[in-house]
């Protein structure tokens, strides 16, 4: 299957009969091959209905605005649908945001720069300026926007410009500042972040020093949407290691590290692969 020709449907409904036939009656009406189709209902009675499925376009017979209007008008209404589609070939634009440490920087880079993350990297933008080598050895532009508390407002203003036009979504990458409600805001559910703990557990600053102060016996990391309320938006992506007694402080960071830029660089694939469908402050990952 070629990623040129490849499009995406992402469904929400209220759950009743004949909602799969009706959207796939649809498509094969107008030409279209569906390779992959996953559901999932909340509750068959009275839930709700969550639905994605990637379909080939050669053969389509109609343009895809047509089909768009077309969908809209005849099956999205009978259901009370919410729904998108995607095109695999219309890359987004990602930007990151990053502190100093870098290993989920790298981590992201490096597998963009090997095709895993069919997206294209506009820019990455820190706070400090060391990882600007590291960035653009990569071809990826990178930004150095200082940040102290005379400046915070003026400092998230310049990077609301560049950000503007340039980034369908943002990323996280240990980007050690907290944004406020006027960043995310024109941005929601679209910048996801990766927390260094398994979340609820632990939020908010120096999480595994929280963690070595209980004694735990597993550690965790925590990819999710950004919402107003500090490392409480949707999960996307979670998962742990075990540990023991025997585990100090920079033990547990040098373990969490693995895992914050594998689940990290899991929840961006899925995002860029229109694997989410949020609902509320859940979501269903395909």
């Amino acid at each position: 299957m070629s990623l040129e020709t490849t499009a995406r449907l992402l469904i929400t409904c209220p759950d009743k009969p004949g909602i799969v036939a009706a959207v796939t009656g649809f498509l094969y009406s107008h030409n279209v091959n569906i390779n992959t189709l996953d559901q999932h209902s909340s509750d068959p009675e009275g839930g709700n209905f969550f639905m994605r499925l990637e379909f080939q376009t050669p053969h389509l017979d109609i343009s895809k605005p047509a089909l768009e209007k077309a969908f809209g008008e005849v099956v999205a209404p009978r259901f009370d649908m919410h729904w998108r589609i995607h095109y695999a070939w219309e890359r987004k634009k990602m930007a990151i945001l990053v502190s100093r440490w870098d290993h989920c920087l790298l981590e992201l880079l490096w597998r963009w720069s090997r095709g895993e993350l069919h997206c294209d990297i506009s820019m990455v933008i820190s706070n400090h300026p060391d990882l600007r080598e590291a960035v653009e050895s990569f071809g990826v532009p990178f930004h150095h926007i200082p940040i102290i508390k005379e400046n915070r407002h003026e400092a998230d203003q310049a990077m609301l410009k560049l950000l503007d036009g340039q980034a369908d979504f943002v990323v996280l990458a240990r980007y050690m500042q907290i944004l406020p409600k006027e960043f995310v805001a024109p941005y929601s559910r679209r910048i996801i972040n990766i927390h260094h703990s398994f979340l609820p557990a632990f939020i908010g600053a120096d999480p595994y020093r929280q963690a070595y102060e209980r004694g735990v016996k597993i550690i965790g990391a925590t990819a999710h949407y950004v919402t107003e309320e500090l490392d409480a938006g949707p999960i996307i992506e979670q998962d742990v290691a075990r540990v023991s007694h025997r585990y100090n402080i920079e033990a547990l960071k040098d373990l969490g590290r693995d895992l914050e830029r594998q689940v990290l660089a899991r929840a961006v694939r899925c995002h860029v692969d229109d694997r989410i469908i949020v609902d509320g402050n859940k979501t269903v990952v395909f």
